[in-house]
């Protein structure tokens, strides 16, 4: 479940909530009851660093066959393989 960040536009109370995401948005403040309760917009809680995260990280590099892993033979890098961690990029 995501947390989502709101905060008042009467009295500025502000406060993270944890909610499915087929929930309503909350409109009424806890603090002044008051309906000018709204959603913010943030930054993620968390990045990604690194590669090999998804198998779509590398689309184009040129994959290895299964001949060529157990031959040791590698094939040419693909036209994107500037830099990655794909068997082109030694």
């Amino acid at each position: 479940m995501p947390i989502y960040e709101y905060r008042c536009g009467t009295c500025g109370f502000q406060k993270e909530f944890l909610q499915k995401l087929n929930d309503s948005p909350l409109t009424t403040c806890p603090e002044c009851g008051k309906e000018s309760f709204s959603k913010m917009l943030t930054a993620a809680g968390f990045q990604l660093k690194g590669s090999g995260w998804y198998a779509t990280d590398f689309k184009g590099c040129a994959a290895k066959p299964e001949a060529a892993k157990d031959s040791g033979n590698s094939p040419a890098p693909g036209p994107s393989c500037n830099g990655c961690a794909c068997a082109g990029n030694g």
